[in-house]
């Protein structure tokens, strides 16, 4: 189970992974904390940009919808409204994901966990990936409930307990995949107008330390994941330099996705190249 905060997190952050452990005959269910009502229109060829200034939920959903069939993944709305960026004076809107009390918005997650059982959880760190106020609650509740779910004593009428084994925090944008890959890209790609925006990322990346103790060897899948990611076309633009880089130079430089385990209810041996390494011991 993957918690994210918006419709296009999951295809930003690990969707090569779930396409790999889908493939490999896994469940993987995504968890949609909010429908991402307050995002901006980030690709100004979007074809269905009427729909987009209209009715952007609704076109979010269909987006998140095709997602879905490309990576074979089972998905869930958690229900709540994307709180955008807070305001000047560090406020939220009223009933936005993130102004939600802990105790509220935690219980829905929990039934997830309880009824799909899953044996990991991922979910961002402390900070977010990135500090908007929805990624870090996401990160905030997955954690909760991963240990509430377990736990008889919390939310009774949310199923019966079930204890996760791992939990994961999302490590793919590092500081180690950047420096490789953009080497990479020098020996391979020297013309591509891309490493440009490449060394940009590069050189603010190059004071994050390297947290990742699990590569997962997902790289036969990083098409299946720009597939998913083109899919928010509403966020998305089909050139960007952010995500989409050369698949042939990322195989070759860096053919994985990477993890931290924050957590392991089982015995396992760092560093990992499997989130389940273990649980199948244990099984």
């Amino acid at each position: 189970m993957a918690v994210h905060a918006h419709p296009d997190d999951e295809s930003s952050k690990g969707a090569a992974t779930y396409a790999y452990y889908v493939d490999s005959g896994a469940e993987v269910m995504v968890v949609s904390a909010t429908g991402g009502e307050r995002g901006d229109i980030l690709n100004e060829d979007l074809p269905n940009l009427a729909m987009a200034k209209r009715d952007l939920p609704g076109l979010r959903r269909r987006e998140m919808a095709a997602a879905q069939g490309v990576l074979g993944i089972q998905h869930r709305w958690l229900g709540y409204v994307d709180s955008g960026m807070a305001r000047e004076d560090g406020t939220l809107p009223p009933n936005s994901f993130a102004s939600i009390p802990l105790e509220t918005s935690v219980e829905p997650l929990v039934h997830l966990v309880r009824e799909f059982r899953p044996h990991v959880m991922v979910t961002y760190d402390e900070n977010g990936g990135y500090p908007h106020p929805d990624h870090i609650r996401s990160h905030v509740i997955g954690v909760e409930a991963y240990a509430a779910a377990a736990d008889p004593n919390r939310f009774p009428d949310a199923g019966a307990p079930w204890q996760v084994s791992k939990l994961y925090y999302d490590r793919i944008m590092n500081s180690k995949r950047f420096t490789s890959v953009y080497a990479a890209m020098l020996e391979h790609e020297p013309e591509s107008p891309l490493l440009v925006r490449m060394e940009e990322m590069r050189s603010w990346m190059a004071e994050r330390p390297y947290l990742a103790t699990t590569q997962v060897p997902a790289g036969a899948f990083f098409d299946a994941r720009d597939a998913a990611l083109r899919s928010h076309a509403s966020q998305v633009a089909p050139d960007s330099a952010s995500f989409f880089w050369p698949n042939h130079v990322l195989q070759l430089a860096w053919p994985y996705e990477d993890f931290q385990l924050i957590d392991s209810k089982v015995e396992t041996t760092m560093p990992e190249t499997d989130l389940f390494a273990g649980i199948e011991d244990e099984a």
